[in-house]
């Protein structure tokens, strides 16, 4: 049945019509579309409010350690005090590059309070990247946590002209500094808490940026994402209302705060709730289920590789008895998410999603509906569309009327998202980069009639007949072989499906001498106690997937490369490909003769075809 769903949640068979899920979607939207109070109303404003509610409501737990949204609101403002004696002003530029701590929530939210915009530079960035982050966003002051002090002395930042303040990890000490960075604690101690700070504001409008994100591109170096106050405030109110959440509500955080997901999503929605937010420096997963019970942790914003990580673990105490009652995320491949809930309880609602930090659209799946992003039950009511995309030429075929063509059900396409009509009315705005160039490369024109404007995803998925989404893969994840298009995300799901004993799998296409397109090529992390076993890995790819998607390389690491973010990186493996001199994990090779995957040598590569 096209208007109806048929899936089994809690042992029941459920039906979800369209218009259930698209009166859950209008529930979301009309809170994320409420009017603000007032044109320059701004996250510190929310915030402040919270505070006049519930003082001493816990709002920050970190180890021991608790502050009340007065606690934490009161050191906000002696950091805002510090940014007016440094001469920043609403409008200008700092960044911010603390770990998960509460020293984070203090330095942001205290430029916020006088509407300084903070980039947030990701705390693994590096050198070149850093220097990047910096000048990128032309950030006037650095706000550091000694925890990060390293990696800035190996940059030119030090000595440039920007001040730069270290905030001490803790008890430890900092070590001397050298010229052109300080310690913050003496300055901190001197200010008093900025008691006017709304005066401070006024010239900035919620549609002004809060904070600057770098996204995680594929190429290139990071862009700074602008995020404006009126977005993450919706953000927050559309979660609080799609979840029906309330102030007793505890938020575990456990994402990178520099990145959308824990900031953005999470925090978000703690603040629209007047909840608690339980904060870790690190991912544990021997510690999560502890923490949970611990705590009375109810809400959790995961990614999907952190879920492969907890059904992954030994049995834990306390993981049948919990609190968790909502996950907020996305990247939970239908194999994880039929394992998660199999093992830790249907009752968790899951809102599996899809969007990007920069995005000005996005869906989720408010049906519990396994692997699935989101659905779109009326397409006349959405401003998303799915179109045919050809990775081998790297654009939208169009018709003989130079329309876009969407995608047929079951058919691959990137998703699209409209900014505005042909007479230039707006649909939804594409907040973009600080950097207009690469603004305007993710903007499409004239898609469905002269003059129209849509944000491009660089997303492939497809839809089911219900309308289901599924995410696919990243343009240029996904790979051309034998005249074939390969999906990474497809390949991953069936192999780790049929081979449970794999921790984590990595699949990329990696160049060929003497081929067109690209070869598959899996990175596998065994679980512990178990080995690669080379003759069962050829029976599952061969049975499981179509000749052409069959890897014809595998790379048996010792540890997963992934991002702080824990999405895996694809980039330098890609670039190392099975070259042995630059490749020190044991490498294997596709052999249809020896029905197995054989130890790569000359040999190997010869029987495929493949000159050495």
């Amino acid at each position: 049945m096209n208007a109806q769903v048929k899936q089994s949640l809690n042992g029941q068979e459920k039906v979800v019509s369209r218009e259930e899920t698209q009166a859950k979607i209008n529930r979301f939207y009309a809170a994320v579309a409420a009017p603000l109070p007032r044109p320059n109303w701004t996250v510190m404003d929310a915030f402040e409010s919270v505070v006049q509610c519930q003082p001493e409501h816990d709002c920050l737990i970190y180890e021991d350690r608790k502050l009340s949204f007065r606690e934490l609101d009161t050191l906000a403002a002696c950091y805002a005090a510090l940014a007016l004696e440094l001469e920043l002003r609403a409008g200008d530029v700092a960044a911010v590059m603390v770990e998960n701590r509460p020293e984070f929530f203090a330095a942001w939210m205290g430029l916020a309070k006088i509407g300084v915009t903070a980039a947030l530079v990701n705390t693994q960035a590096r050198k070149q990247a850093l220097e990047h982050a910096v000048r990128e966003t032309r950030s006037r002051v650095l706000l550091i946590g000694a925890e990060c002090l390293e990696q800035l002395l190996e940059t030119q930042v030090p000595g440039s002209g920007l001040e730069v303040f270290v905030i001490p990890d803790g008890a430890k000490a900092l070590p001397p500094l050298s010229a052109g960075l300080a310690d913050i604690t003496p300055r901190l101690e001197r200010v008093t808490p900025l008691a006017d700070a709304a005066g401070h504001r006024q010239s900035i409008r919620s549609e002004d940026p809060c904070f600057l994100i770098f996204t995680s591109g594929t190429t290139g170096l990071p862009k700074a994402a602008r995020v404006s106050h009126r977005r993450f405030l919706g953000i927050g109110r559309g979660w609080k209302a799609a979840a029906e959440l309330e102030p007793d509500d505890v938020f575990y955080c456990v994402l990178p705060l520099f990145h959308g997901a824990a900031l953005m999503s999470l925090y978000s929605t703690a603040i629209a709730t007047g909840g608690t937010t339980v904060v870790r420096r690190k991912f544990s997963t021997s510690r999560f289920w502890e923490d949970v019970g611990k705590y009375q942790v109810t809400v959790f914003q995961y990614v999907g590789e952190v879920c492969r990580y907890l059904i992954n673990t030994p049995v834990q105490p306390g993981e049948d008895q919990h609190t968790l009652k909502v996950m907020l995320g996305s990247g939970m491949g239908i194999d994880v998410w039929q394992q998660f809930t199999r093992r830790f309880g249907s009752r968790i609602r899951i809102f599996e999603g899809w969007g990007a930090t920069e995005s000005n659209g996005n869906m989720t799946n408010y049906d519990n509906r396994p692997g699935s992003c989101g659905r779109i039950p009326f397409r006349e009511l959405s401003h998303l569309r799915l179109v045919r995309f050809d990775p081998q030429t790297e654009s939208h075929p169009r018709d003989d009327r130079e329309r876009m063509i969407e995608c047929a059900v079951g058919e691959v396409g990137e998703i699209i998202c409209q900014i505005s009509k042909a007479d230039g009315t707006i649909v939804s705005p594409f907040e973009g980069y600080t950097d207009a160039e690469e603004s305007q490369k993710k903007v499409i024109a004239d898609c469905f009639e002269p003059g129209d404007r849509w944000w491009r995803s660089g997303d492939l998925f497809r839809r089911d007949a219900d309308d289901y989404f599924y995410f696919m893969d990243r343009i240029g994840d996904t790979f051309r072989w034998k005249a074939e298009n390969v999906s990474t995300t497809e390949v991953t799901q069936q192999l780790s499906t049929a081979y449970p004993e794999i921790e984590i799998l990595n699949v990329y296409g990696v160049n060929v001498p003497g081929h067109g397109g690209q070869a598959g090529m899996a990175a596998v992390v065994m679980k512990a106690g178990h080995e690669f076993d080379p003759i069962r890995m050829y029976a599952i790819a061969t049975e499981q997937l179509s000749h052409y998607a069959v890897p014809l390389f595998v790379r048996v690491a010792s540890q997963a490369q992934l991002t702080a973010n824990f999405k895996l990186r694809k980039v330098d493996l890609r670039a190392q490909g099975f070259d042995r001199s630059r490749v020190a994990d044991p490498l294997y090779a596709l052999s249809h003769a020896q029905r197995r995957y054989v130890p790569l040598d000359d040999a190997a590569l010869a029987e495929l075809g493949i000159p050495t």
